[in-house]
């Protein structure tokens, strides 16, 4: 009698047991991901110094990252942010599948190396990403793209870059939502195992500790919250993932405290108490309080963590139906020895040479999820170190003083334009050269200075030619000239 009722009990689960289907959804901001035409809106991606061996490194990179997801397969969503606009489109959008197929029997190193063509210069970014993918073994994505064209945004930059999203779900249905300043919002509903899945995929105006730039990022909240209400108002227990660069911390209104207002919290609602979306008050949870206050960051600047890429999650994730957030499973994609330096920062993407290196200014965030048999929408699933409370802190912060390295006592040998000091900050002790803006010595080669602050710009200038300056400075390249970027008044003290 026991084991008949063990044989009933098993097949009872059966359905439960099949229908779980565990899956991740990985946000990637891919630092200007652009195709080998030449064609680009910005100086740093047009064939003078960006050529297709460059792509070639690029896909390759950001292929290597996702290949470390699944077990090689890949994720099985993945929301894209600065993926180049096509500035030479065709008379039709592309058959993704057909490019794959075509170029089934070649290799995304032959395709960008030895056998580059017209053709291949043709084909949008995301196509050569794709085939980067299938390549490293990441197969079965469809692409969706934001619908973003060629022209000018409201405040006379050129229309550059769009979000994309891969997945080896089935799309439904795909909506594009124009905003003010910034790339379209891409919204993708998916049939994940028979559950309805609506993703949103965003990438708002940059320049997050600037109150200017607020003003377009909560009109970028508002044209994603109507959306997000219209959802909800449906279904108040959708399935909703939101996801992608807002150039917006999880507690931009903490961090910045003079904002009166701020898009990602006051508008859209993201917040870090997770029992309170259970109720009717709260219908949004940001993932970055899943982690400990230190651990929280996916970029660096000014020598600060931040969090400007974000998941966000709706109450329905929570629920006993259709798909269900995997309880703590939110983390950074950062693989010491790959996409991470030895200070643990991001690698970032820089054009030095023929072929470039790095891989971006940010790391990817993912998450896991799961999906369930249950029809139980109005019951939670039980959860683990529960966020009850909202967090207050102000994020993982680092001293840049403590953090920077000094810029004449690095390893003996070592070359500071080589490529893999880009973008890390140094502290600058060297001569004032003589010029008509601010230049300095170090280590027998000489590097300008720039900063985006006027008032910083006017104190460097004020240095005699035959002085020393002493400043802290990020290390970069702008048009081909190496410089240290000064981002602040405080970098001069």
């Amino acid at each position: 009698m026991m084991s008949m009722l063990r044989f009933i009990f098993g097949i009872l689960l059966l359905p439960t047991l099949l229908a779980a289907r565990p899956f991740t959804v990985v946000a990637y901001n891919v630092e200007n991901l652009h195709d080998a035409d030449g064609v680009a809106v910005y100086d740093d991606y047009q064939s003078a110094v960006y050529t297709h061996l460059h792509v070639l490194t690029k896909v390759n990179n950001i292929a290597s990252v996702l290949a470390k997801f699944n077990e090689g397969k890949g994720p099985e969503i993945i929301l894209f942010q600065e993926i180049e606009i096509d500035q030479t489109p065709g008379k039709s959008p592309p058959d993704y599948a057909a490019i794959l197929k075509q170029y089934a029997g070649t290799t995304i190193d032959r395709m960008l190396g030895a056998d580059f063509t017209p053709a291949v210069a043709d084909l949008p970014a995301e196509a050569l990403l794709l085939k980067a993918c299938a390549d490293h073994g990441l197969v079965g994505y469809t692409v969706v793209t934001g619908g973003d064209q060629p022209g000018k945004h409201e405040d006379g930059h050129g229309h550059a870059i769009k979000t994309v999203v891969f997945t080896k779900f089935p799309v439904k249905a795909f909506h594009t939502y124009p905003t003010l300043n910034a790339r379209n919002i891409l919204e993708v509903q998916l049939d994940v195992d028979g559950y309805p899945l609506t993703v949103f995929d965003n990438h708002w105006k940059s320049g997050a500790g600037d109150p200017k730039t607020e003003e377009f990022r909560i009109e970028n909240a508002r044209t994603l919250k109507r959306r997000v209400d219209e959802l909800l108002k449906a279904d108040p227990n959708a399935d909703i993932i939101i996801g992608g660069d807002l150039n917006s911390h999880y507690n931009q209104k903490r961090r910045y405290r003079t904002m009166k207002e701020t898009g990602i919290n006051d508008i859209l609602g993201s917040q870090g108490n997770e029992l309170a979306i259970r109720g009717p008050a709260k219908d949004l949870y940001n993932l970055w309080f899943e982690l400990p206050p230190k651990d929280r960051g996916s970029d660096t600047f000014k020598g600060q963590w931040g969090t400007l890429m974000n998941l966000i999650i709706s109450r329905g994730l929570y629920d006993i139906r259709g798909v269900q957030y995997v309880d703590n499973s939110f983390g950074v994609a950062k693989f010491p020895g790959l996409n991470a330096d030895a200070s643990g920062r991001p690698v970032r993407w820089n054009g030095r040479g023929a072929a470039g290196e790095g891989f971006s200014d940010h790391f990817p965030i993912y998450a896991r999820f799961v999906t369930v048999a249950d029809n139980q929408p109005g019951k939670f699933m039980p959860l683990q170190r529960a966020a009850g409370v909202d967090d207050d802190s102000t994020g993982a912060g680092a001293d840049f003083k403590a953090t920077a390295l000094i810029a004449d006592k690095i390893p003996a040998g070592a070359n500071l334009r080589d490529g893999t000091w880009s973008g890390k900050l140094f502290r600058v002790e060297g001569k004032v050269v003589e010029n008509r803006y601010p230049r300095v010595s170090v280590l027998g080669d000489v590097y300008d200075i720039y900063s985006p602050d006027k008032d910083i710009r006017d104190a460097l200038a004020a240095q005699k030619a035959g002085g020393q300056f002493k400043f802290y400075g990020e290390l970069g390249q702008y048009k081909g000239r190496w410089q240290f970027v000064v981002q602040s008044m405080e970098w001069l003290k």
